[in-house]
């Protein structure tokens, strides 16, 4: 019998959370408990599976979300996720198949993008997506730093308190939305999100452990900061404290709270190592430090991918640092977004609309991804092979224009 990739039925949830634990790696056993807890949260309708004789051996998942873009602009955005094929039915095209359902589905809906966090690399570039957001994570060897050890708090007026998950669940809302008004590659986060972050809802078999929450007020009293982060217990020979503590979320809404933040965790008695957490490339971290050889890269690699689905929506609302006129040939070969455009961007703002002009530059969507919230140069693009140019230049113009000062920043994996 042939497989079929569709929408599940509610009495086919349980089954379909089996085949995502089998290739997630976990125990695929499913409780009653954990189905209770996953289904009111989960939309069925945007669950797809892939079926063999009754059983599921290919999961995927869509949800709504909001993608900010360079200047703060929130997109409306298909967020996928719960991707799996069982590994005796790989090679068969079943992730295709539900790839190309759901973004027929996201551009119908009016979708603008779509985002993942791909757990491997080769997988979705033939489906559109371009890796929009680095990420890095370093480990401090908090001794090494220069930093003041007797350091008791931020000198700008500012100061730091410990908070409860409770005052977290109150004031985290607001911080973040403040950061995704200003950050490029911020995802929204729903209440659910707050509640499995801070332990208030605790998913079966996934076992938590409360952290410290710690948070920066402005010298006006303003909370413009938030740190969680965990810690372990080590003690080597001679009774020395060799503790990590390890980072799960800094949020910082000005360098001062950054900064105050970073030196704060690095300061805290007993901890030998520091873990940031997935950071943008670009963090202040490694340099605030006196001496930033003191902090170790422990992972650098694509985090963010974003599918162009609209892309005159996408083009105008995004900011430009520059005033240029390019013609884009973007090429799709799923059918979704591609065309020529012409764009007309300035720092007040950009009309794109389709055109017949000859393009200045030819790329495909994945690309486009790629280069739309300012991390990749499409002169490398171009140098790789990936983007092409009819217009001498053209590769320069658009760095120009795509490109920003700071790179973007994911927090979150979904």
């Amino acid at each position: 019998m042939s497989v079929e990739t569709r929408v599940i039925t509610e009495s086919e949830y349980p089954d379909w959370l089996r085949a995502l634990n089998t290739g997630f790696l976990r125990p695929p056993v499913i409780s009653d408990e954990e189905v209770a807890s996953r289904r009111p949260h989960t939309d069925l309708a945007r669950v797809r599976g892939a079926f063999d004789e009754g059983r599921c051996v290919a999961t995927f998942r869509s949800f709504d979300q909001q993608l900010t873009t360079v200047g703060g602009a929130a997109l409306p955005a298909s967020a996928v996720s719960n991707v799996t094929v069982s590994p005796t039915h790989r090679r068969r095209g079943l992730l295709s198949r539900m790839m190309a359902a759901d973004l027929a589905e996201a551009k119908e809906r009016g979708d603008v993008v779509s985002t993942l966090i791909a757990a491997e690399y080769p997988i979705y570039g033939r489906y559109g997506f371009g890796p929009a957001a680095w990420t890095t994570e370093w480990a401090v060897d908090v001794p090494r730093t220069g930093l003041d050890p007797r350091w008791s708090g931020p000198s700008d007026g500012g100061r730091i308190d410990l908070v409860d998950a409770a005052d977290v669940r109150k004031l985290g809302p607001e911080l973040h939305a403040r950061l995704a008004a200003v950050q490029p590659g911020v995802v929204s986060r729903n209440e659910r999100w707050w509640q499995l972050n801070t332990g208030q809802v605790q998913l079966p078999g996934q076992p938590w452990t409360e952290p410290y929450y710690a948070v920066y007020r402005s010298a006006s009293g303003e909370i413009e900061g938030l740190l969680a982060y965990e810690a372990d217990d080590k003690w080597g020979d001679a009774k020395q404290p060799l503790n990590t503590a390890t980072v799960r979320e800094l949020l910082a809404l000005t360098p001062a709270a950054e900064r105050a933040l970073w030196h704060y965790v690095c300061s805290v008695d007993w901890i030998a190592t520091v873990k940031s957490g997935f950071r943008a490339p670009d963090d202040l971290l490694p340099l605030l430090l006196p001496d930033p050889r003191a902090a170790r890269i422990l992972t650098h690699a694509d985090f963010l991918w974003v599918r162009i689905l609209d892309v005159v929506r996408a083009l105008e609302a995004r900011t430009y640092a520059a005033a240029a006129t390019l013609v884009l040939d973007v090429q799709d070969s799923a059918g979704l977004a591609g065309g020529t455009f012409r764009l007309d961007a300035s720092p007040e703002g950009a009309v794109c609309a389709p055109s017949v002009e000859s393009p200045d530059l030819t790329l495909d969507v994945r690309e486009l991804g790629a280069l739309y919230l300012g991390d990749e140069s499409a002169v490398r693009l171009s140098a790789l092979g990936l983007a092409a140019e009819a217009t001498p230049g053209a590769a320069a113009v658009a760095d120009a224009l795509f490109r920003t000062s700071r790179r973007p920043w994911c927090p979150d994996v979904f």
